[in-house]
């Protein structure tokens, strides 16, 4: 498929939208506490979009001027023929419409795809890690294999892949980790970004407790390491800091104490085709109905066009601790991580 001229999509806030997140399957093979059910109830197979249908729109949006892509989930890797849509995307980036094709993963699926991924074009991952103790790490994810995703780890440095790890700062979970997170990450040369739980679908559980400041941890690691601010950005929300004993970088992705929407250049597709322009309001556009209406891309441009014109300044994220409900009743698997 050609490639239109290019646009720009500019939002009623004069942000430029140059970054999606795809989620392709909400199905998973952990059951991470803070982000899941453990009986979860996934979408029916019929309700996804194809591969061929992901290529086709992430293709429009590359001509209204995405230059960075990031497959997510649920787990991205559990979707059957996935490395398909990555060689696909691939073109872009040979023709350098593209700046970036990349992912995040729970590092599962890694001893099986990393050389594969690198072979498409990917350069760079993000592998969620909340934890070193196998026996928390357990607990955390509920179905996953600390090994496995420690091969994986292993996997994608031997294919030369660069790594992120992410991290969710839980109160009473894993916040007597975060420095051996830290130094972990540094010594393998990964980059290590800490996140704050986002109040996101019911999960069985309380999450107003796992709720961990990320400036109360920052205040915690300084009193052991030296934390430099520096200009660094991946295109994502994360702000970082390089730190002075290691060398390595630290990010902090901080929705609630301190939220980024004033530089937000990100829109999220979910694998059934909805846009949501915000990750914390539930407004969202139907692109799988213009999709499918017709075979070329001007149904499908004009719903972008529409959408990009409603992204909101801001989210409306606030752990809640009158209802102890979620700030917005999806869940992450669901928009994509």
């Amino acid at each position: 498929m050609s490639l239109p001229a290019l646009q720009s999509m500019v939002d009623p806030f004069g942000r430029h939208v140059t970054y999606l997140r795809v989620s392709v399957t909400d199905r998973c093979d952990f059951r991470c506490s803070y982000c899941m059910s453990e009986h979860m109830t996934f979408l029916p197979k019929k309700d996804l979009l194809t591969l061929e249908e992901l290529d086709r729109l992430c293709t429009a949006f590359v001509a209204k001027g995405v230059r960075k892509l990031r497959i997510t989930g649920g787990e991205p890797l559990v979707r059957k023929n996935i490395m398909w849509l990555f060689r696909a995307l691939a073109r872009h980036l040979a023709s350098g419409t593209l700046d970036e094709l990349t992912l995040t993963t729970n590092g599962s699926q890694l001893p099986k795809y990393a050389a594969e991924l690198r072979d498409a074009g990917v350069k760079r991952i993000n592998v969620s890690l909340d934890t070193l103790r196998p026996d928390r790490f357990k607990a955390i994810t509920r179905w996953g294999d600390f090994s496995q995703v420690m091969a994986g780890i292993e996997a994608a440095e031997k294919a030369g892949l660069a790594i992120k790890l992410n991290a969710v700062a839980l109160k009473g979970v894993n916040e007597d980790e975060i420095a051996d997170l830290l130094t972990f990450a540094h010594g393998r040369g990964f980059d290590l970004t800490l996140i704050e739980t986002m109040p996101m679908g019911d999960i069985d559980g309380d999450r107003t407790d796992q709720y961990l400041p990320l400036s109360i941890v920052r205040a915690r690691l300084m009193d052991r390491f030296t934390l430099e601010n520096i200009p660094y950005r991946t295109g994502g929300p994360a702000r970082y800091v390089r730190v002075k004993e290691t060398g390595g970088r630290l990010g902090f992705i901080t929705p609630m104490t301190h939220n980024f929407c004033e530089s937000c250049n990100r829109v999220r597709l979910t694998c059934t085709g909805t846009l949501y322009m915000c990750l914390g309001q539930d407004d969202a556009a139907d692109l799988r109905s213009p999709l499918r209406a017709s075979a070329d891309d001007a149904l499908l441009a004009e719903a972008i066009d529409r959408a990009i014109a409603r992204k909101p300044k801001g989210h409306d994220f606030v752990i809640d601790r009158r209802t102890r409900q979620p700030a917005v009743a999806r869940h992450m698997s669901v928009t994509g991580g």
